[in-house]
């Protein structure tokens, strides 16, 4: 029988070819050796379009090091690329296109916005999203105040809490502003009439950056921090959509997000809970709930768009035990679950998508067949 081969696609987030998460990959590689899938990593830069070969890296566990070598194209992809502004992440569009035939776990999903407003369509998920407006003048954003106190502005294709802002009205009438630039800074907080607010928005350009506005949800610890959660929904090896965990994280000091990037920290979704909540009987019924909403979220967003494999939802809980959808996130990190202790998701959280994709791999037929891509690779490169 032919070995399965997964090949992991992702981006350099240079030019000098840096590439992020290679211990994952590195852990990714040792679980596939155990359940029986190789494992490789490469990104559109290392392919030869004209006989379907890659450049792909391999690790080697028991010398402890990567080695690049050419290799046909695999038909099993876990695509793990993120949204940058960069040359390569045209070359991830073209790849993208000309490879649409193969067997991907995981399709791009839409940008914030796409996904708020198509889960907004489904009645038993609407209840859960903070009323949500896509900005296309400063006029909205002063539409949005005059109903929510508290707002949260956001690009659309923003990730690690890089450009979010939050404005909020007090109670003397002035609006406090603060959040995060591109670079992930903290912009330290200000204050300012609402006659000002005008002239601040306009040097952020809403429009042209694509922005929307979120209702904010009051999720200030005792300590002055804000806290939210991060539930991972990941696919396992029978097909099935799974909660694979729930961690909190806690934002550093003046951050108006809790993002570990940030300078958050992870901590256990129970203990989180039970200094927000104390209470025990509802916390279980917050989790249960919580855990129920993941795979809802999840399975609605496969049928909507194609085929994925696992997603992280942000999720905010009030002191009502109230479950909001802060943003769904196609391209998880794990770390979380590390910091958090939780050493037990985290292995099932790196093992959870080779055994889908082993799960696929049979699924498709072809595990006695050799790879399309072999059969057409006839042609070695240099």
């Amino acid at each position: 029988m032919t070995q399965p081969i997964l090949g992991i696609l992702t981006l350099y987030l240079n030019d000098a070819g840096l590439l992020e998460e290679k211990d994952i990959y590195e852990r990714m590689t040792i679980e596939g050796k155990r359940l029986g899938i190789q494992v490789l990593v490469f990104t559109p830069q290392d392919v030869n379009y004209n006989n379907n070969r890659i450049l792909a890296l391999f690790y080697n566990p028991e010398a402890g090091t990567w080695k690049k070598k050419w290799t046909p194209l695999p038909e099993l992809i876990f695509d793990r690329c993120r949204i940058q502004k960069s040359h390569r992440y045209d070359q991830l569009l073209k790849f993208r296109a000309k490879y649409n035939h193969l067997n991907f776990l995981n399709r791009p999903l839409r940008n914030k916005w796409a996904i708020h407003s198509i889960l907004s369509k489904d009645a038993k998920l609407a209840s859960f999203l903070p009323k949500t407006r896509y900005i296309e003048k400063v006029q909205d954003v002063h539409d949005m105040l005059r109903v929510h106190s508290l707002l949260y502005l956001k690009p659309v294709n923003g990730t690690g809490g890089r450009g979010i802002f939050r404005i909020e009205r007090v109670r003397d009438g002035t609006l406090l502003i603060q959040g995060r630039d591109q670079s992930r800074h903290i912009i330290k907080p200000q204050r300012m009439s609402s006659n000002r607010l005008n002239d601040y928005l306009n040097g952020w350009d809403l429009k042209e950056n694509r922005y929307i506005a979120q209702q904010g949800i009051q999720l200030k610890l005792p300590n002055g921090r804000v806290h939210d959660f991060r539930l991972l929904v990941q696919k396992d090896g029978s097909g099935k959509w799974r909660v694979t965990g729930c961690a909190g994280r806690v934002g550093a000091p003046e951050s108006i997000t809790a993002n570990l990037h940030g300078g958050g920290r992870a901590v256990k979704m129970d203990q989180l809970l039970r200094e927000w909540i104390n209470d025990e009987q509802k916390i279980s019924s917050i989790k249960a709930d919580v855990d129920s909403f993941g795979v809802n979220v999840a399975t609605y967003l496969e049928l909507c768009y194609d085929a994925l494999c696992e997603l992280a939802i942000d999720i905010a809980i009030d002191r009502n035990g109230r479950i909001w959808m802060i943003e769904v996130n196609p391209k998880p990190a794990r770390e979380v679950f590390k910091r958090a202790g939780e050493n037990d998701v985290y292995r099932t959280a790196i093992a959870r998508p080779l055994e889908y994709a082993l799960w696929k791999y049979k699924q498709s037929g072809k595990s006695d067949k050799t790879f399309v891509s072999n059969k057409i690779a006839t042609k070695k490169d240099d």
